[in-house]
């Protein structure tokens, strides 16, 4: 018998990510992927999935589900979310197993962007060019080439295993922090004030942001002397372009391949997942590093993701959420009412 995970209410953006679609530049089309590989990494990991397996990818949204068909092993990572199990509240960061005629809530974060629900197995769609990761730009991948939508039904694999579930401590948002640049390929094409503000001002995510880039508000980026339009070249996750506007625009996962505005920097991998955690009218600041020190952060994140394995707790049956609801207190206040 088949089984799905049926979203019966849905509100904000939903997709299936996996890892990426690779190799595919030349031909215009860029990988997709989730916009935070280190929370998308926890919620699969937390399910006993390989790092990059499909995903339901949730951006500011909010989501009430059942399950069809049989039990299923769920964890939600990333942007810190209410999560309701036929209304008793449940931490995030956790794999627990949602069973047929139960109903799980997810509440729109309260902070950040994008949280993901990784189920054991994965959602078995169907491969496009390797990958199962929605490019909406394009209609290939995801659930029949779209995003997820209220009603959708979400294939399941595996049914839920008799392992003990375990728990992760949540994925640090960093929202705070800089984010780092390598300085170019273009910043020659700009002059030294447009350079000072770039990196000594702080701007703020605009409206205008999406997974295929966020355009930042803030002071004019001044262009040299010559100009703001360059013959179209290649660019990468992370370029950031500097149109004629001044307004810088951060490309990101389901970007255009190439452009013709020049390009002051690039995001260091390591810190994409920063600034694509946040929201509309949150500050963004530039620190610039050099490629020697970027190479170093992209490994060091590389190893976090790796390491996640030897971070993961078992729970022990009932007993961590029983104490979690403090019946002990429970019974110590109704003892005093009744003295």
């Amino acid at each position: 018998m088949s089984a799905h995970l049926h979203l019966v209410r849905l509100t904000g953006a939903a997709s299936l990510q996996d890892g990426g679609r690779r190799g595919f530049l030349r031909f215009g089309l860029s990988a997709s992927g989730p916009m935070d590989p280190l929370a998308f990494a926890a919620a699969n990991r937390l399910v006993g999935n390989p790092a990059d397996t499909a995903a339901l990818e949730l951006g500011l949204a909010a989501a009430s589900l059942r399950v069809e068909g049989r039990a299923v092993r769920l964890a939600l990572a990333g942007a810190p979310s209410g999560l309701r199990l036929d209304g008793e509240p449940l931490a995030a960061h956790r794999s627990f197993v949602l069973r047929e005629g139960s109903a799980l809530t997810i509440e729109r974060p309260r902070e950040g962007v994008f949280a993901y629900l990784a189920a054991a197995g994965g959602f078995p769609v169907r491969s496009v060019m390797g990958s199962r990761a929605l490019h909406q730009r394009a209609a290939l991948g995801g659930l029949d080439g779209r995003a997820c939508r209220e009603g959708d039904r979400l294939p399941l694999a595996a049914p839920a295993s008799h392992e003990a579930d375990h728990s992760l401590d949540p994925v640090p948002l960093e929202r705070e922090a800089p984010v780092r640049v390598v300085l170019g390929p273009q910043d020659d094409l700009f002059s030294q004030a447009g350079l000072a503000t770039f990196l000594a001002e702080t701007f703020t995510v605009s409206n205008r942001a999406d997974r295929m880039g966020y355009q930042l508000d803030g002071p004019e980026i001044a262009h040299g002397a010559g100009g703001f339009n360059i013959v179209s070249d290649a660019t990468v996750a992370g370029s950031v372009q500097v149109p004629g506007s001044g307004r810088p625009i951060v490309l990101l996962a389901d970007r255009q391949t190439t452009g013709g505005y020049p390009k002051i920097a690039t995001v260091i991998s390591a810190d994409l997942r920063r600034i694509a955690q946040r929201r509309p009218g949150e500050p963004v600041r530039f620190a610039a590093v050099d490629l020697t020190a970027a190479t170093r952060l992209a490994r060091e994140a590389a190893a976090r993701i790796a390491a996640l394995d030897t971070r993961l707790r078992p729970i022990e049956g009932e007993a961590e959420r029983l104490m979690a609801a403090n019946l002990a207190g429970a019974a110590v206040d109704a003892l005093r009412a009744e003295d």
